[in-house]
């Protein structure tokens, strides 16, 4: 069945965006150290290279890669991690699978292709074994304690020591020790749990995440001088961790964001308010005033 001018440019829409996913799984495999990793990343490419010729037969057009694009998703994934690039790059495409409905009835292949693009990249995807998601766990574990916990606590000491040097020296002491003892725990805890998770990564990488975050929302203490500004300030970066870090994770394990970003933000945004009212009680019944 001949196709149209409109089908035809959708057709090559896809194509494009099938020789862009070659070239880019093509860039990441020669990257990858592991062996594993680098193989599953080559099929899911040789999947992608069969699309593009499928729809080459019907275009009779050759495609040129974006390589804009192609070096954008490499970097990303080198930076974030395999699967978060890898994935990210999978949901641009299923907005492109959008044209298919519309082509069913005149390309007999595109149903084929469609399902190919639905399951099987997802089963590939679920073989990738990388580091940063196996301990994904003990990052949230940081992060989150981190964050509900130095939001209260400095929302609390910011009605109660009103200077903003005071603060950051008092959240600092409480953020660094938290962090320690965080990181102690998550040792403990891996190592009683046994897997295949070494309990030392486990530890840094709730501690580091903790201390980051401590770092960061501490900072607009030592950077404005009224108090309630860096409050502020602060509760806008804490917002902002939660909104990139639960968009990783979304991405990366295929979970609902918003939904993920808005409890997150509630606990936090609601420790930090009850810690802010304690502190204003506090500095009034016992006369606080620094």
């Amino acid at each position: 069945m001949p196709i149209t001018a409109e089908q035809k440019n959708k057709i090559l829409a896809l194509q494009k965006e099938e020789l862009n996913g070659y070239y880019t799984y093509l860039k990441l495999a020669e990257a990858v150290k592991d062996e594993h990793n680098a193989q599953v990343i080559k099929r899911i490419a040789q999947e992608e290279m069969k699309h593009y010729q499928v729809w080459q037969r019907y275009t009779e057009t050759e495609s040129k890669p974006n390589s804009l694009r192609i070096r954008f998703y490499f970097w990303l994934s080198k930076i974030f991690g395999l699967t978060f690039g890898i994935k990210l790059m999978e949901q641009g495409e299923e907005k492109a699978q959008e044209k298919y409905s519309e082509l069913l009835d005149t390309i007999p292949e595109a149903a084929q292709i469609l399902a190919e693009e639905e399951q099987h990249e997802d089963e590939l995807l679920e073989m990738l074994d990388e580091e940063s998601l196996k301990y994904a766990g003990s990052v949230v574990l940081g992060l989150n304690d981190a964050l509900v916990e130095l939001t209260g606590a400095l929302a609390g000491l910011t009605f109660a020591l009103k200077n903003t040097n005071l603060i950051a020296l008092t959240g600092l002491i409480t953020g660094i020790s938290a962090a320690f003892s965080m990181a102690a725990s998550e040792y403990l805890s891996s190592k009683s749990e046994g897997g295949d998770k070494v309990p030392i990564k486990s530890a840094l990488y709730t501690g580091l995440a903790y201390i980051l975050t401590v770092t960061i929302l501490i900072l607009p203490y030592l950077i404005a001088s009224n108090y309630y500004v860096s409050l502020i300030w602060t509760i806008a970066n804490a917002i902002l961790i939660i909104a990139i870090f639960n968009f990783y994770i979304s991405v990366a394990k295929g979970l609902n964001f918003k939904k993920r970003f808005l409890e997150m933000s509630a606990i936090s945004l609601g420790v930090a308010l009850f810690s802010f009212i304690v502190g204003n009680i506090v500095s009034k019944v016992f006369g606080v005033n620094v």
